[in-house]
């Protein structure tokens, strides 16, 4: 099954998302993917340099729901869909300051211990994402899915143009 897994990370840029929802799944598969990596090397360059790409990653996808995708989705929800939006918001803006504080330095040890935080705080965000908002996003979200997949690709490749 994880090499399933790893197939399916390969080919995301191959084969375009049926919808929004799988888009920011990939997102997901692809960040997962880069934590493997930086757990698999003893090499500290390296792992900073996995950082950084994953530091990328998290920073266009968080900005990718925050100005496309969580505005759809509070506006058709209803005010559990809101509170999982606000709470989403909440844990995004928590990684991003852990970001910028593993992106300050430190000692080895000291980033490792912080960036196995940011670890935990995205998969965190992930499990909730997958369980709790996006099968709801899928329902709510259906008659507009096809638009929303096309504004979240324009969106991304003006991030990762920049």
């Amino acid at each position: 099954m994880a090499q399933r897994n790893d197939d399916i990370t390969k080919n995301d840029d191959l084969a375009p998302p049926a919808d929004a929802i799988e888009m920011l799944e990939a997102d997901h598969r692809k960040v997962r993917a880069l934590f493997q990596q930086y757990m698999a090397t003893g090499d500290q360059d390296a792992q900073r340099v996995i950082a950084e790409q994953i530091f990328v990653a998290l920073e266009s996808h968080a900005q990718l729901e925050e100005m496309v995708f969580y505005p759809a989705f509070a506006e058709a929800a209803d005010e559990d869909g809101k509170a999982l939006v606000a709470e989403a918001r909440r844990e995004h803006q928590e990684v991003k300051d852990l970001i910028t504080e593993l992106r300050g330095g430190g000692a080895d040890e000291e980033f490792d211990a912080r960036f196995h935080e940011l670890m935990d705080n995205v998969e965190h965000h992930v499990q909730e994402e997958e369980t709790a908002m996006f099968p709801e996003a899928e329902e709510i979200l259906a008659a507009e899915s096809e638009e929303l997949l096309e504004e979240m690709q324009e969106v991304k490749q003006r991030l990762l143009a920049s």
